[in-house]
């Protein structure tokens, strides 16, 4: 079996996956890599979510920051020592995929797309929201945030030129990543600089409490907030590792400096927007924050404190960070359904590639996808509590694969081996279920209904590709994924008698320890039932060769 550095897929060539014989291109370096992770985690996150943590949490927003910061490096290490070992494009759909086989791979690939599909329309709201400040975009949102019908042709249209940029190839893409993400991150660095040499009141940490909502307004910020949402991305150099020129040496290290960044600029942005709040914006106290343009919270606030130059620049970049973060998470869904269509869950019309190496069905697929997402979530707030908890439970794959493999196949090489990864697996994924549990039960009942659909639709492809015999049918492996079911009910079920959104008959701190250990049983569970170790090195051939274009 060759090394998946020597499995380089030419431009063109034998791929009996597609019917065009074209392949993707490996053609993006680090700083391509890094900077797609960078430029999905500095989106319109950065816009909104100081401003949501700070009435949720207070001050105390930056508890949430921490223990969302931590959570998402638990979830990055782990995903950094997978993505070294398999460069493949869709990553974080098929890494469940080779431990615990075809269901548990469909359903993980389902989360996968889901997530990345519907951030594009997120990152939409983000600019026609900030765009309104202008006069001649006025008209394309109501009072309640809402998009009017000139809105929505808006939101369409700018889905369309995400599509069309990605046409352009993955090479083009990259270098048009990198220019705005150099724009994105100086901006929020220039303003963080700003505020806190000209607004810093430090009273404001304390003057109407540190933690006015207590220990559940902390909890519930970290996820419907904004926070974890805006730490998302760092996954995007997984996504795209197909097309990664060293993926072996380049994919951890973009994966955990993406991280970094993204990290630092979050938690100093929410230090000075608490700082530079003038207080009679606090009159209310935090939950009754407010000043004129809130809605667009960074630039109203730097027109509050007489700063109507940087409100201009905020005004553009609210351009141009939600429109690069839609960019590439369009790439992303195009690159999972790939991905999906690879290990025979979706049909092979996902697999088909233009002659710059793109899968131009997955991106028509993608926008008609994101169209759609205008329609039963008409607010950018109303969208990031369930995106979150779709994120993170794409993201819990990956513990439960990172510990099977370890243990399957402990000496196969890895390009970055995880310190301590046998703590840290199972830590994140306790961490990753905590996550989804703080998002509320409104928001998961929601998402089953969505696993729903998603069962329906690939479940439906995958028993007819099996019952037909076609070459991509998959094994559902049933054993390997009893644990899933399990987990996905008693998930739900928590949260229905928990104290976030539910019925409160398990009190609070408790309902946290119930979670703990129940996914700390999942955990060991899905490790114990994984597949053999002969099964998994099958089905990572099989990748390999179906991605190299050979047969």
């Amino acid at each position: 079996m060759a090394s998946l550095n020597q499995l380089s897929p030419p431009s063109t060539g034998t791929d009996p996956g597609t019917t065009n014989h074209r392949s993707l291109r490996r053609e993006v370096g680090l700083i391509g890599l890094m900077w797609a992770s960078v430029g999905s985690i500095i989106g319109s996150g950065w816009l909104f979510s100081a401003k949501n943590a700070s009435m949720v949490a207070g001050p105390a927003a930056l508890i949430s920051w921490g223990i969302g910061a931590i959570a998402i490096a638990l979830l990055a290490f782990v995903h950094a020592e997978l993505g070294g070992l398999f460069p493949v494009a869709g990553g974080t759909a098929r890494y469940p995929h080779y431990a615990f086989g075809g269901l548990a791979g469909m359903s993980f690939g389902w989360f996968s797309w889901l997530q990345a599909a519907t951030v594009a329309p997120i990152e939409v709201f983000a600019m026609i929201n900030y765009a309104t400040h202008w006069s001649f975009a006025e008209g394309l949102q109501r009072p309640d945030e809402t998009l009017t019908t000139s809105g929505l042709i808006v939101a369409v249209f700018l889905m369309a030129l995400f599509v069309a940029v990605n046409f352009l190839g993955v090479k083009v893409l990259a270098r048009t990543n990198s220019i705005t993400t150099w724009f994105k991150i100086a901006v929020p660095l220039a303003t963080i600089f700003v505020l806190a040499i000209t607004n810093f009141h430090p009273g404001n940490f304390t003057d109407h409490g540190f933690a006015p909502f207590g220990i559940k307004g902390v909890l519930t910020a970290i996820s419907t907030s904004g926070i974890i949402f805006a730490l998302l991305g760092f996954e995007q150099a997984l996504q795209i590792s197909g097309e990664s020129r060293n993926p072996k040496r380049d994919i951890p290290r973009a994966v955990i400096g993406s991280v970094s960044i993204g990290t630092l600029i979050y938690v100093l942005l929410q230090v000075v927007f608490i700082a530079a709040i003038p207080a009679a914006s606090l009159a209310g106290g935090w939950a009754g924050l407010d000043f004129e343009g809130i809605s667009r919270p960074f630039a109203g606030l730097a027109m509050t404190v007489g700063l109507g130059w940087l409100a201009y620049v905020l005004y553009v970049d609210a351009i141009v960070s939600p429109g690069g973060a839609g960019l590439i998470y369009t790439t992303s869904t195009s690159r999972i359904s790939y991905g999906l269509s690879k290990n025979g869950y979706a049909p092979q019309a996902f697999e088909k590639v233009d002659k710059n190496g793109v899968p131009y069905f997955g991106l028509i697929m993608s926008f008609v996808t994101g169209v759609i997402c205008f329609l039963p979530f008409p607010s950018w707030h109303e969208l990031v509590g369930f995106i979150t908890s779709a994120s993170v439970l794409m993201y819990a794959g990956a513990p439960l694969a990172f510990g099977a493999l370890r243990r399957r196949l402990p000496h196969r090489e890895r390009s970055y081996r995880l310190p301590g990864g046998a703590v840290i697996s199972p830590l994140s994924f306790v961490v990753a279920s905590l996550i989804i549990y703080w998002s509320g039960w409104e928001t998961l009942y929601r998402l089953g209904f969505a696993i729903l659909i998603g069962y329906l639709l690939l479940g439906s492809y995958a028993l007819y590709a099996i019952r037909k015999g076609l070459p991509n049918a998959p094994r559902l492996d049933w054993r390997a994924a009893q644990w899933l079911p399990a987990y996905l009910v008693g998930l739900g079920a928590i949260s229905w008698q928990g104290p976030f959104g539910g019925q409160g008959n398990i009190p609070m701190w408790w309902d946290m320890l119930v979670i703990a250990v129940f996914a700390l049983g999942i955990y060991f569970w899905a490790i114990r039932v994984a597949l053999p170790a002969d099964v998994i090195e099958q089905n990572i051939e099989d990748v390999e060769v179906v991605d190299a274009g050979g047969h």
